[in-house]
């Protein structure tokens, strides 16, 4: 007879220690989707690398980086690592998570077992870091290919882009609790675009007026590309570790926050 593990304590209601389940569900569902569709999130990034590196870069030329003047395809291609991070994240933690949500009703049927809201919570971001992962090591593996891994430190960013990619996807699935419609899920796109614009990756932050700068200063994806792209020369400040925390913060919000939001919505 299998042997059940009763949970005491103020989790007791939210983790039943059963995340396991919830990945086997997802990876399985991966096996039979089209595989076309897993990586388009990730072509987008390492086409504007080739365009923009190549093209642009030969006009260009020298651009200033953490460490320096640098080439203008070795400055955007942290800063284009950072946004397939975060690309596979958004993906699973909202188109995927809607559906589940609102229409095959999918997490219903799970709290209805034994699993609580944060084992699905963590489940889910789980396979979204998941897709991330596996964006940023393409990714990074293009880099190295074209010759923009110039440090050792550089093997760092990878960890760093699988931080990225669970910040978004703790805070993607919080926000998509709240939508109701598949057209609300525009209203990331109009989000995520002019953050993938604006956020210093293409040009350095010194070329916005100052107000606008201390926007930038405030959006995730800003603090992801600085992050990488330091880690891509080698160069620590305390800058660095004001990224590392600004992540470590929307991990644990977003996880807090999807968990109670999963409660409201089936376990009233």
């Amino acid at each position: 007879m299998p042997q059940i593990t009763v949970r005491s304590g103020p989790f007791a209601g939210m983790y039943a220690g059963n995340i396991r389940a919830v990945l086997e569900r997802g990876f399985l569902a991966l096996k039979t989707n089209n595989w076309a569709v897993f990586a388009s999130g990730f072509v987008e990034p390492v086409l504007y690398l080739l365009s923009m590196g190549i093209g642009l870069g030969a006009m260009i030329g020298a651009v200033e980086g953490p460490a320096g003047p640098m080439s203008y395809p070795a400055f955007i291609a942290p800063a284009l690592l950072a946004v397939s991070a975060m690309n596979g994240a958004i993906y699973d933690s909202t188109w995927n998570v809607f559906f589940k949500m609102r229409h095959s009703k999918i997490y219903r049927i799970m709290l209805n077992t034994s699993m609580g809201p944060l084992d699905v919570a963590l489940g889910e971001i789980g396979m979204a870091l998941f897709r991330g992962a596996v964006y940023s090591t393409g990714f990074l593996a293009i880099m190295a290919v074209m010759g923009h891994l110039t440090s050792p430190w550089a093997l760092l960013m990878l960890p760093a882009a699988v931080l990225i990619s669970f910040a978004f996807a703790s805070v993607g699935m919080a926000i998509t609790s709240y939508m109701t419609k598949f057209q609300q899920m525009d209203w990331i796109m109009v989000v995520l675009m002019p953050m993938f614009l604006f956020s210093a990756t293409f040009f350095p932050l010194s070329v916005y007026p100052e107000q606008i700068q201390w926007v930038i200063q405030a959006l995730p994806l800003w603090h992801g590309v600085e992050l990488l792209r330091q880690l891509s020369v080698g160069v620590f400040t305390a800058g660095t570790l004001v990224h590392v925390l600004y992540f470590v913060v929307m991990v644990i919000g977003g996880m807090v926050f999807a968990s109670i939001r999963l409660k409201s919505l089936f376990l009233r």
